[in-house]
């Protein structure tokens, strides 16, 4: 498993405040575990896009994850809202996970990430393309 880290994230995760560098590096490293996990990622690449940390594999659709300073008590994890994946994710953790629309899962600064729903989700999404005909993405 190939990891291509990037500076210039991590220059953007460190200019936020501190407890939110504290959650989002959180969920980058639920990223590069889950995608260690995963025999059909051979790599994932860490880069901005539209100036957030994002993250691609050959196989799977871009996940990107940020804070905003007008929602300051909440941090996202996005999805492509053009695909199924948050579909799916609402139909197997609606209860687990609180949802932006189609494009994102959003967790508030104080509280609990259910990480085995977590990394599931980003497993789908890192896989989508090989899923993408299937039902709930073969879940």
């Amino acid at each position: 498993m190939k990891i291509i880290e990037s500076k210039a994230v991590i220059n953007i995760i460190h200019s936020y405040p501190p407890d939110v560098r504290k959650k989002l590096l959180f969920l980058r490293t639920l990223i590069f575990e889950t995608a260690t996990e995963l025999d059909i990622v051979n790599s994932i690449e860490e880069t901005l896009k539209w100036g957030e940390p994002a993250y691609i594999s050959k196989h799977g659709s871009t996940i990107r994850i940020d804070w905003k300073e007008k929602s300051p008590k909440q941090y996202a994890m996005y999805f492509h809202c053009k695909t199924k994946l948050v579909d799916t994710f609402k139909e197997l953790y609606r209860d687990t996970l609180k949802f932006d629309g189609n494009r994102a899962i959003i967790f508030n600064m104080n509280g609990k990430i259910p990480v085995n729903e977590l990394k599931h989700c980003i497993e789908l999404s890192l896989t989508y393309h090989q899923f993408k005909n299937l039902p709930l993405l073969g879940a």
